[in-house]
């Protein structure tokens, strides 16, 4: 079984996977671009956003750039984040 933490949301008809992932793996792109082609099987279809939070809280977006300016002006605390659990 497999645990993620993260989000599906449908905007303007987008529909998208936020997906939270450690701080260091938005350091870097190669490692961004990676980490987000392994959850494009448990998200078909969908863009993939990566969010990771920093030592105080405050998140930090890797994806889309239409999806990224979106996400900047949603609260944190207003997306319904949900654990996904898929067979592997």
């Amino acid at each position: 079984m497999e645990k993620i933490q993260g989000a599906v949301i449908k905007e303007r008809g987008v529909k998208f996977a936020i997906v939270i992932v450690k701080p260091h793996l938005l350091l870097s792109q190669t490692d961004s671009q990676t980490t987000a082609q392994a959850f494009e099987p448990y998200f078909p279809a969908m863009p993939i956003v990566l969010m990771a939070q920093d030592a105080l809280g405050k998140p930090s977006y890797w994806g889309r750039k239409d999806i990224i300016r979106f996400l900047s002006k949603v609260p944190f605390e207003k997306i319904q984040w949900v654990e996904y659990t898929f067979d592997m």
